[in-house]
C-alpha cells in the first residue's frame, strides 16, 4: 500500500469510528478514486472498520484490477441489490454514507436494499480528509498546472481582432491535450468585452474586438488531478481604465497571496484582497469568494472566503482569484492555484499575470 492509500485507508477506517457505524459507503468518484485509486465512470467503496470492498460492474472489473490494490474486488450486476447483499453477509447493522453525493432516488434504491439496516448520512469528512494533500498529489498537482500553463502561452498568439472566442477555447483545449492531459478541468471561459463582466462566461461565438479586454479561465486534468487558472488580457493597448481596473486586481491577488501562511484564517485572506478592492471604489463588483480548494475536484473544499471557518495549512492546494465585473464595462480576474508550504505558499500556475498586451 503506497503512502497516500494508506493515509486514505486510515482516515476512512477512524470515520467509522468516529460515527459509530459498521461500515461507510463511499459513492462520490473523487473519493473513491482518492481510497481506492479507481480511475473509471461507475464504482463504489465500502469501507468496514478493518476491511474494505470495491464493488463495480462488469465493464470495469478489469481495470479495477490494475488500479485496484488494497480492497476486495466485488462485480455487481444489480448495483444496490448486490451491495445490499454483501452489506448483509458482513452482518453489518449501521451504515453511514455520503449524503451530498447520492440523488433521493439512489437514496431510495439504498433504503429498499437494505430494509433493516440503519443509514447514517456522513457530512462532508470524506473531502474534509483530503483538504491537504501529500507529496505524490502535490507532485500531480504541479505537473497538471504547468501543463495547463504552458499550453495557454503556446496559444496566446492566435488572439487577435476577429477571432471568435469559441476558436480560443478549442485551440487551449488542444493543446492541453496534445500536451498530455485527459481532459479539461471545465468548460474553459473565454470572456471579451463587456462579457468580462461574466464571472463564469464560458466561450461563445462573439468575435474578439481591438481595444478589448479578454478573461480566460483555464483548465486541465492529469491522473485525476485538476488546475485552474485565470489571467485577463488586452488586445491592442489597453487605455486607463483598462489599466487601473487590471492594476487594482493584481495588487488585491498579490496582497493576499503575500499574506499565506499556516495558520492564518481562510477568510482572513478573503479580507485582505477585499478590503483592498473596497477602498479602491469597486466593493460592489466583487461578488465571489477569493479561492476555492482544488485536487481530484477543480472545486473542493476549503473554501477561501467571508465564510471560510478553516486556518491555513501546510499542504492545502487553493485558488487566490480576485475580480472586478462591471456590468456594461466589462471585467478582470487573477487567479492562481498555490500550495501552503511551512513558512508561506508556492504558486502552482506559471502563466505571468501582468497585463499583457497582444498585437
Amino acid at each position: 500500500m503506497n503512502a497516500l492509500r494508506k493515509r486514505s485507508f486510515e482516515s476512512a477506517q477512524n470515520l467509522v469510528g468516529r460515527y459509530g457505524v459498521d461500515a461507510i459507503l463511499v459513492t462520490s468518484l473523487s473519493t473513491v478514486r482518492y481510497l481506492s485509486g479507481f480511475s473509471g465512470s461507475d464504482g463504489v467503496v465500502l469501507q468496514g472498520g478493518d476491511a474494505g470492498w470495491f464493488l463495480t460492474d462488469g465493464r470495469y472489473t478489469s481495470q479495477a484490477a490494475l488500479e485496484v490494490s488494497d480492497y476486495s474486488i466485488v462485480e455487481y450486476r444489480r448495483k444496490f441489490e448486490d451491495l445490499g447483499e454483501l452489506i448483509s453477509n458482513q452482518h453489518f447493522r449501521k451504515v453511514g454514507f455520503e449524503a451530498d453525493s447520492l440523488t433521493v432516488a439512489q437514496f431510495r434504491q439504498l433504503e429498499e436494499a437494505l430494509p433493516d439496516i440503519e443509514l447514517v448520512p456522513v457530512d462532508n469528512d470524506f473531502q474534509n480528509i483530503r483538504i491537504c494533500k501529500d507529496p505524490s498529489e502535490i507532485t500531480l498537482l504541479t505537473r497538471v498546472a504547468e501543463l495547463a500553463s504552458a499550453s495557454l502561452m503556446k496559444t496566446l498568439g492566435m488572439i487577435a481582432p476577429g477571432v471568435r472566442e469559441r476558436d480560443v477555447a478549442l485551440a487551449l483545449e488542444s493543446a492541453m491535450r496534445t500536451a498530455g492531459a485527459e481532459d479539461k478541468s471545465f468548460d474553459t471561459i473565454v470572456a471579451s468585452g463587456q462579457r468580462g463582466a461574466l464571472p463564469h462566461g464560458k466561450a461563445t461565438d462573439k468575435e474578439i474586438a481591438a481595444g478589448e479586454l479578454v478573461t480566460i479561465d483555464f483548465g486541465a486534468v492529469l491522473q485525476g488531478y485538476h488546475s485552474d487558472e485565470t489571467v485577463t488580457i488586452a488586445v491592442g493597448t489597453p487605455d486607463a481604465q483598462q489599466r487601473k481596473i487590471h492594476d487594482i486586481v493584481k495588487e488585491a491577488h498579490d496582497r493576499a497571496l503575500a499574506a499565506v501562511k499556516p495558520g492564518v484564517p481562510l477568510k482572513e485572506l478573503d479580507r485582505i484582497a477585499r478590503s483592498y478592492i473596497e477602498v479602491q471604489g469597486y466593493g460592489d463588483y466583487f461578488g465571489h469568494g477569493l479561492g476555492h480548494g482544488v485536487g481530484l475536484d477543480v472545486h473542493e473544499p476549503p473554501t477561501v472566503s467571508w465564510r471560510g471557518d478553516l486556518v491555513a495549512e501546510e499542504g492545502m492546494v487553493f485558488t487566490i482569484e480576485p475580480g472586478i465585473y462591471i456590468p456594461g464595462w466589462g471585467g478582470v480576474r487573477i487567479e492562481d492555484t498555490i500550495v501552503v508550504t511551512s513558512d508561506g505558499c508556492s504558486i502552482l500556475t506559471t502563466v505571468p499575470k501582468e497585463l499583457k498586451s497582444l498585437h
